[in-house]
């Protein structure tokens, strides 16, 4: 049986604070819990009505200002003298910025009106600033998606224990080449783990709303279902739109430790192995750019994941600052998937029908033409031709025979032709260049200073002393060919044509 009933409102007020206040310290001990057992109330609000308090609140008691307007404005001043620093600077800066300014006559405080600004706290501060920020129109610095991030679980390369096939590793590839300014094209690469089947489509801006929607498109190429999806820590990745996705279409979304690639071990072995291999480290931007990207992609997904086997590690084991490392056999992407007991029999069969339709040969020859065109389209000095055509598979065949003798066989792997670089301003001695070289010839030991001297005495005012290195170049140049004239005789190409250089 209970030893108290619920409270009754009817029950006088001073029943039951005489039935609170009955018993010794044990008693109202077992009172307490079997009323807050009864009731689910919180253990201080039973007390307070078991007190006699119906534990309502009478209103808010209305607190007393201790900072009026005259501390509010005084501040204002103080936060505009000290170019707007946050709260917690200006309550470190204000004892020395009052005694200054009070120094220096631009301030006069009454005494209680410093001494309660002194005593301000810096929390105090921002709310008190709060209403003069807010109408200054800046936004206010929005801080990092850390509690997305936090929802978003980590998942390490050593957590993945033998997943099924779905479960996959993204990444992004940019095509910045040696500069990372400006847009340029960035290439998305999927690579499942239990398989190593790797999926790329090429991203013309780093969105991501774009982004779901080139995934939704890769998804559709799969030849399994998305399980999985384990990206980095890029903003591309970590933002409400493709978390929203991911649990919309019931993809498990992971993400890797912070600056440690090695948790995305799988997908960092394609970037360098097929991205790379196939398109190389130039600059591609642009519309154009981006359908060469997409053309190639879909040439090397077929070629990569049916005729290019890798390895897969089983284990490895440390013997001090050696380590062994156990692979299986080579196989390709699609053996593994066939060979796997949760792949059905309806996409084994799909598969093989792909696979039987494949010609690796042609598919090769493809590849090479999208390669030489993308080459084509960054290097500086293109060729006339509109781009290389497909030759017939014969003739391709027949040119693998002897490709090796020829060095690199990917176009995207040749060095980049860089444009020549040339006068990046006006020849400022282009007028007297004929005048100077006559001089010159008359009298081949007269020196830079005493040519320069001589032109700035027939032409006053025009050429100044800071030509003299340009002059003394030109020089230079002028007596290399004297030189090579009298051992080699007289040079084909007219004396001046060497010196005048058209402006650019």
């Amino acid at each position: 049986m209970s030893l108290l009933r619920l409270p009754d409102e009817s029950r006088p007020q001073p029943l039951r604070a005489t039935l609170s206040r009955s018993g010794d310290r044990v008693e109202k001990a077992r009172i307490l819990d079997e009323f807050v057992n009864i009731t689910g109330y919180h253990r201080k609000h039973a007390m307070r009505l078991l007190r006699g308090h119906d534990g309502s609140r009478r209103g808010r008691r209305a607190q007393r200002r201790i900072y009026g307007e005259a501390e509010r404005n005084a501040l204002a001043l103080l936060w505009e003298a000290s170019d707007r620093v946050c709260g917690k600077r200006l309550k470190a800066l204000m004892p020395m910025l009052v005694e200054a300014m009070e120094r220096h006559s631009h301030l006069d405080l009454a005494p209680e009106i410093r001494g309660k600004l002194l005593s301000m706290s810096a929390a105090t501060i921002d709310r008190a600033l709060g209403r003069i920020r807010e109408g200054l129109g800046r936004q206010r610095r929005r801080p990092a998606a850390h509690a997305l991030r936090r929802s978003i679980p980590i998942r390490t390369s050593a957590d993945w224990n033998d997943p099924a096939p779905g479960f996959v590793e993204a990444d992004l590839v940019a095509h910045s080449g040696p500069s990372a300014r400006g847009s340029f094209v960035q290439t998305l690469v999927l690579t499942d783990v239990a398989t190593g089947w790797t999926e790329c489509a090429p991203l013309i801006v780093r969105e991501q709303t774009l982004l779901s929607t080139v995934l939704t498109e890769l998804r559709k190429q799969l030849p399994f279902v998305l399980l999985g999806l384990d990206t980095d820590n890029d903003t591309v990745f970590m933002n409400e739109t493709l978390k929203t996705y991911c649990d919309t279409a019931n993809i498990v979304f992971t993400r890797c430790r912070p600056y440690l690639k090695n948790d995305q071990a799988f997908v960092e072995q394609k970037n360098g192995a097929v991205v790379r291999r196939m398109v190389g480290y130039r600059r591609f931007e642009g519309l154009q750019a981006a359908t060469l990207l997409a053309q190639l992609c879909r040439s090397a997904r077929l070629f990569v994941n049916f005729f290019q086997p890798s390895f897969k590690l089983i284990a490895k084991q440390r013997d001090g600052a050696r380590v062994h490392k156990t692979y299986r056999a080579p196989a390709t992407p699609h053996q593994r998937l066939a060979a796997d007991s949760r792949t059905s029999d309806e996409v084994r069969a799909r598969l093989q029908e792909t696979f039987a339709s494949l010609d690796p040969v042609a598919l090769l020859r493809d590849i090479r033409v999208t390669q030489e065109r993308l080459a084509a389209l960054t290097d500086a000095e293109p060729s006339a031709n509109p781009g290389p055509i497909a030759q017939p598979i014969d003739l391709f065949l027949a040119s693998l025979r002897t490709a090796w003798k020829e060095g690199g066989a990917r176009p995207t792997d040749r060095p980049i032709v860089k444009a020549k670089r040339g006068r990046r301003r006006p020849d400022p001695l282009i007028r007297v260049t004929p005048d100077l070289r006559k001089w010159f010839e008359v009298e081949p030991r007269r020196t830079g200073s005493e040519l320069l001297a001589r032109l700035q005495a027939e032409y006053p005012g025009v050429y100044p002393q800071k030509l003299l290195r340009t002059l003394q170049r030109r020089l230079k140049t002028w007596r290399s060919e004297q030189a090579n004239a009298l051992l080699f005789g007289p040079s084909q190409v007219p004396p001046l044509a060497l010196d005048v250089v058209a402006p650019q």
